[in-house]
């Protein structure tokens, strides 16, 4: 007996939902990409010793060329400004160690899926390896600068006492900000080539409008000059090298400064988490 099946009687197949665009994976990304990280700091490594490949000093080239350029800007805008070397040196020196891995974070960020194409196209890894490996990479330049900072406190000793251990946070907290910088302008760099060029402009903008080779203990002196600090507190690279530079120089670090840190940071990551969720697919595509 044959059995009549209605139109009404059949469910209708439905393709079955990607999950590509899902938060899940971004996370899965980031954490099965910190797992390899015999992969990335292999590859991070290497970049460092590529870049200097045949030359005599080596990767030292890092800290010879920063130490130089510290040495310099400390006693031209020293002298400009009537600072005492002593405290001027140590503040421009570390000013520049942290600025160049925040700017490099940010530069090299923009380009890292789009000048690793073909390692993205043939070693099925994930996204976030780049990333890391990035980060890694800058740590590491990093550490080469750190060593001009403790030849800089020999010669002119400051009143370090244990406020020193909140480099610690201060230092992961810079890591986690380059992570996320990373994934946002890396992926949207891939799309939108421009901003790569864009990024570099507004960087070389900061850099002048940061107190790096300048101070701000000649503002807040009276009502104009307090109007200046306010407009040099807007800019939230200056936090981040109030919460970095302040231990190593025995200053205190006021609490606000960890707070829109942190809120930054915060931010950072939830774009970050959007872009990765929206788009990591399409990277490999856009390269």
């Amino acid at each position: 007996m044959s059995t009549v099946l209605h139109d009404d009687d059949v469910a209708p197949l439905r393709p079955q939902a990607s999950d590509s665009r899902t938060l899940r994976r971004a996370l899965t990304d980031l954490r099965v990409g910190f797992a390899q990280r015999e992969l990335w700091a292999l590859l991070g490594w290497q970049d460092i010793k590529q870049r200097y490949r045949r030359s005599l000093l080596g990767p030292l080239w890092i800290t010879v060329a920063t130490g130089v350029t510290a040495v310099a800007m400390g006693l031209l805008y020293g002298e400009l400004f009537g600072i005492d070397i002593k405290t001027f040196l140590p503040h421009v020196t570390l000013g520049l160690i942290f600025w160049n891995f925040i700017s490099q974070s940010i530069l090299e960020g923009s380009v890292v899926f789009s000048s690793n194409e073909g390692l993205l196209k043939q070693i099925p890894s994930p996204l976030s390896v780049h990333v890391y490996r990035l980060v890694w990479r800058q740590s590491i330049i990093f550490a080469h600068n750190i060593v001009i900072y403790a030849v800089v406190m020999a010669v002119f000793p400051q009143p370090v006492n244990w406020t020193i251990l909140l480099i610690i946070p201060a230092l992961f907290l810079f890591a986690l900000n380059a992570i996320w910088v990373t994934i946002v302008f890396g992926i949207l760099s891939t799309r939108f080539r421009d901003i790569g060029q864009l990024l570099a402009t507004v960087v070389q903008l900061v850099f002048f409008m940061t107190p790096i080779i300048w101070t701000t203990d000649n503002l807040g002196q009276n009502a104009q000059n307090s109007s200046r600090l306010k407009l040099v507190e807007l800019n939230p690279m200056f936090h981040y090298l109030e919460i970095s530079r302040g231990p190593l120089v025995g200053e205190h670090v006021e609490a606000y400064h960890w707070y829109i840190v942190i809120g930054c940071t915060a931010l950072g990551w939830l774009a970050a988490l959007a872009v990765l969720r929206n788009f990591r697919a399409r990277v490999a595509y856009w390269v």
